[in-house]
């Protein structure tokens, strides 16, 4: 079954590796037009290369932008509209964990996990909410982690912060169905990504495999799957809450977590 997004215009934030990267790829798979960015310049040519190398004829955009500045995100919304026409999808997947408990949590580092997590998310939606109103199947996809539902002590700003970008989508979602916009979110469990990869660089036992290393990290973290989850599935759901197929769904969480979860 289709995704149903050929020729709809779809932007991602922090597209150019992971879960976003994945997204991106899934999108103009399906005859999306397709705009990400990213903050590290190399990163974000390496992955228009990728999507190029295996896309020839894909429609894409892609801009150097720090969702965190305001100003930034404004000159990239009007870029994508200039280069690819009225945008339809948002994918916000910009933001990143903070490993802390509260003893060593200072005032500053409470303050940069509202701002990720929050911002991140506020200032995209700012920048493109006209085009999403103008939109026939506007929608707002936002990547949040299980952490804003089963909180970790080690990880106690970051779950904080989740939560909070849980409430406020859910808020967004009642607020925006008088524009037709849709807004949802995944709940991320433990993903395989480049922080991953470099632990496994300097795993303790050099003759494990990726997949036993993994493997073990996942049963011994009590994931019932016993692995981690692949980029290309957190990217699957993303695509499918943007996409019409989920014209019925706002206001909703889709949990990806390998059954992670601890709650009903």
């Amino acid at each position: 079954m289709s995704f149903q997004v050929e020729g709809k215009v779809a932007v991602v934030t922090g597209g150019s590796s992971g879960i976003g990267l994945a997204a991106v790829e899934i999108l103009v798979a399906e005859g999306a037009k397709v705009a990400w960015c990213g903050r590290d310049e190399a990163r974000l040519a390496a992955s228009k290369l990728y999507i190029l190398e295996k896309y020839p004829h894909a429609n894409i955009y892609t801009s150097i932008c720090n969702v965190l500045d305001k100003e930034d995100v404004k000159r990239f919304a009007q870029d994508v509209k200039q280069n690819l026409g009225n945008v339809d999808m948002l994918i916000n997947n910009a933001g990143q964990g903070r490993v802390s408990n509260f003893e060593n949590t200072q005032d500053e580092d409470w303050m940069k996990e509202i701002e990720l997590k929050y911002f991140s998310v506020l200032h995209p939606v700012r920048a493109f909410l006209n085009d999403l109103k103008d939109s026939a199947c506007g929608s707002i996809t936002n990547v949040n982690s299980l952490l804003a539902l089963q909180p970790e002590p080690h990880m106690i700003a970051t779950s904080s912060a989740r939560a909070a970008l849980l409430n406020l989508t859910h808020s967004l979602a009642h607020e925006f169905t008088q524009y037709d916009i849709r807004v949802n979110s995944i709940l991320l469990g433990m993903v395989e990504s480049e922080q991953w990869k470099r632990r496994f660089e300097t795993r303790s036992d050099p003759n494990l495999s990726w997949e036993q290393w993994t493997g073990n990290i996942a049963k011994n973290r009590g994931i019932p799957m016993h692995r981690l989850g692949k980029p290309e599935e957190p990217a699957r759901a993303l695509v499918f809450l943007a996409s019409p197929l989920a014209s019925y769904t706002t206001g909703s969480t889709l949990d990806v977590s390998g059954g992670f979860n601890k709650h009903l």
